[in-house]
């Protein structure tokens, strides 16, 4: 009889040996300095942070300091900023004593004079406003700088660039309304129309994202819509995001010039080339278009795609040519600078956050690429190709002076 003996378990090698603990390990959060300055451009009323956005930051434990009167553009006093944990700075200098600058327009050159070194920028930048010696003070500053017009979000798209180019596109429908009326001596019709009367007629040069939202509004209101782009994807896009039917073209002189004859409304919403928006409306095309039309030209501040658009302000934005009224107002988010506020600053404020939870902006750099493409300068030295070539200024890339990824 042979006897069983219980089997023994079985163990590996490895298991004998010493094991290495193994540690979480967490990342070392960031407490931020953040400065708001009051934006000093004419007729610039938005701002970046909203007091709904400090008091979400300064509830993390970060430090914001809010110029005086900053927000009276968008109706947000300095009681609610205070009230949401913001300090209240009533001299210039001392907001730029922060670490972190978040501007909507570009520095002016007392801005560039009051920064102090290694700071952050976060601002638009306008790139072919700025001349040679902006970018070399910023470089003899040591600061860094992220453009809105440049950086990627999570979903690879210019968060900024778009949310502002939406609000464009939807207030000039409304300013086209407005404008259209006999108040200011329009045709004195409605935007769209009512039963038994034909609706007005709109063309809309343009199918990106303010052509589009501008598209979607007056279709809102009942206007019969058609729009011209060279790029006939673009077209395609748009008639799958309105989901109706809509006239589209190609960009053609002769059809152009006719639809032009036929409408009331005219949106310019063509993106730049090299720097400018083709000029498509000549004056001739203008000439054949019924008095009291009106010509929203929000390609304006990159020069325009109508030939009689003339740059315009707030305080005087129409000009009338040959019976039609031209709105020449460039930077038209400004208009409504309260949504255009929150909106931006909706995209600012989870940056800003997340930058804290990463433990500093350069190490966001270092691992949010779509972020790092906003980078122009990096304590003093130049990241931006475009920028370098065209003022004959050393460049670097952002990648090779930050370690890489």
């Amino acid at each position: 009889m042979s006897s069983e003996h219980p089997s023994s378990p079985s163990w590996s090698l490895s298991q004998y040996l010493p094991q290495e603990e193994t540690l979480e390990i967490t990342r070392r959060k960031s407490q931020l300095f953040i400065g708001v300055p009051k934006e000093t451009r004419l007729q610039e009323k938005r701002v970046s942070l909203t007091p709904e956005a400090v008091s979400l930051l300064t509830a993390h434990g970060h430090r914001v300091l809010v110029e005086t009167h900053a927000g009276d553009g968008a109706k947000f006093s300095d009681h609610d900023y205070s009230e949401a944990g913001a300090e209240i700075a009533y001299d210039r200098k001392r907001v730029f004593e922060a670490n972190i600058i978040v501007k909507v327009e570009p520095l002016s050159n007392e801005e560039l004079d009051l920064l102090t070194h290694k700071q952050f920028v976060f601002s638009s930048i306008q790139i072919k406003a700025r001349n040679k010696s902006y970018f070399e003070k910023l470089m003899k500053k040591k600061v860094s700088a992220i453009s809105y017009e440049s950086f990627l979000d999570d979903q690879g798209q210019y968060g900024v660039v778009r949310a502002m180019s939406e609000i464009a596109g939807n207030t000039s429908i409304l300013i086209a309304a407005e404008y259209l009326s006999n108040v200011n001596d329009g045709k004195g019709y409605i935007m769209g129309g009512v039963s038994g009367i034909p609706p007005t007629q709109i063309v809309i040069l343009g199918a990106g994202t303010v052509g589009s939202y501008a598209a979607r509004a007056a279709l809102g209101l009942g206007a019969q819509v058609k729009v011209f782009d060279k790029c006939l994807l673009k077209l395609r896009r748009l008639q799958e995001m309105l989901k109706s039917p809509i006239y589209t073209s190609v960009l053609n002189p002769n059809t152009l010039a006719h639809a032009l004859r036929e409408c009331d409304v005219l949106i310019g919403a063509l993106r730049p080339e090299d720097g400018r928006s083709p000029c498509v409306v000549t004056e001739e095309m203008v000439k054949g278009m019924s008095p009291g039309s009106v010509i929203i030209d929000v390609s304006i501040d990159s020069g325009g795609c109508v030939e009689t658009s003339e740059l315009c302000t707030h305080d005087k934005p129409i000009r009338s040519k040959h019976g039609v009224i031209h709105y020449g107002v460039p930077n038209i988010p400004s208009r409504v600078s309260r949504t255009a506020s929150i909106a931006l600053s909706n995209i600012l404020t989870p940056l800003l956050l997340d930058v804290a939870d990463r433990g500093g902006i350069e190490e966001t750099l270092r691992n949010k690429p779509n972020l790092q493409k906003g980078l122009y300068i990096y304590n003093g030295v130049l990241t931006s190709k475009i920028i370098g070539e065209w003022h004959s200024l050393p460049y670097s890339t952002a990648n090779l002076l930050l370690g890489g990824m």
